[in-house]
């Protein structure tokens, strides 16, 4: 099957009350995604577990937007392997190119451009974190609905972030940050800060990009062991446990 691809150069009045919920990601190629876990997992198995974490978080947001006024997106890259998710996305979900070289520039021009297209508001979401409540993805979109310019932070107990919504491509978030490490959150609060733009702070949770992750999240699906840190159940992630059970039962 094939998704729709939206065009920022076409702006659909259709969507001006809706929250786009948009996960970032790279198209699921063996090599080229989760190479951190990889060991202790090969780069097939590496890349077999990124499509779980796809599977999950865009079912998780399917869900949410069913019983909101959201849509769910993936952010891609590179454009030309739009192919590579078929079959793994919900039969609702579109995709919009990623432009832009650093980190910041990409989030800062896919907000752009998902406004764009004609959505109201965006959740730039990360595609590493399969177990994040579906209350945290709720509380987003009612946040993003009030009135009054806002911005909503999703913080990662690693001190990045797993979600960032904006009403307005503000520049502020995205720029001179230090990514992939752990003050992004803060930078990130400050700069919003700097800029006299309100925050609203969701529930912390984690991504899964290395091993001792990768612990965690066996832990939270296999022996329903949530992080310490969690306040509230997470979502249950069935692609992703099952990958671990299989894995579990194969390695000696």
């Amino acid at each position: 099957m094939s998704y729709p691809v939206l065009d920022p150069s076409r702006t659909d009045p259709a969507l001006s009350k809706k929250c786009a919920l948009a996960v970032m990601a790279k198209a699921p190629r063996p090599g080229k995604v989760k190479t951190r876990l990889s060991p202790p997992l090969t780069f097939d198995e590496s890349a077999a577990l990124n499509v779980c974490f796809l599977r999950d978080t865009s079912q998780n947001l399917a869900d949410v937007a069913h019983f909101a006024n959201a849509d769910g997106l993936v952010c891609y890259t590179p454009v030309g392997e739009e192919a590579l998710f078929d079959g793994i996305l919900p039969q609702t979900f579109r995709l919009i190119p990623q432009r832009g070289d650093g980190f910041g520039e990409r989030l800062f021009a896919a907000a752009e451009d998902i406004l764009a297209c004609g959505y109201s508001s965006v959740c730039l979401i990360d595609s590493d974190s399969p177990t994040v409540p579906a209350a945290a993805f709720e509380q987003a979109v009612k946040e993003l609905a009030r009135d009054g310019d806002r911005v909503v932070l999703g913080g990662s107990v690693d001190g990045g972030y797993y979600l960032i919504g904006l009403k307005a491509a503000h520049p502020a978030p995205f720029t001179h940050i230090h990514w992939s490490t752990e003050t992004v959150y803060a930078e990130t609060m400050a700069a919003l800060e700097g800029a006299g733009i309100k925050v609203v702070e969701l529930p912390t949770w984690y991504d899964v990009d290395d091993g001792t992750t990768l612990e965690v999240l066996t832990y939270e699906l296999l022996r329903s062991t949530p992080p310490p840190f969690a306040k509230m159940a997470g979502y249950p992630a069935p692609n992703s446990r099952q990958f671990l059970e299989r894995r579990a039962r194969e390695t000696p």
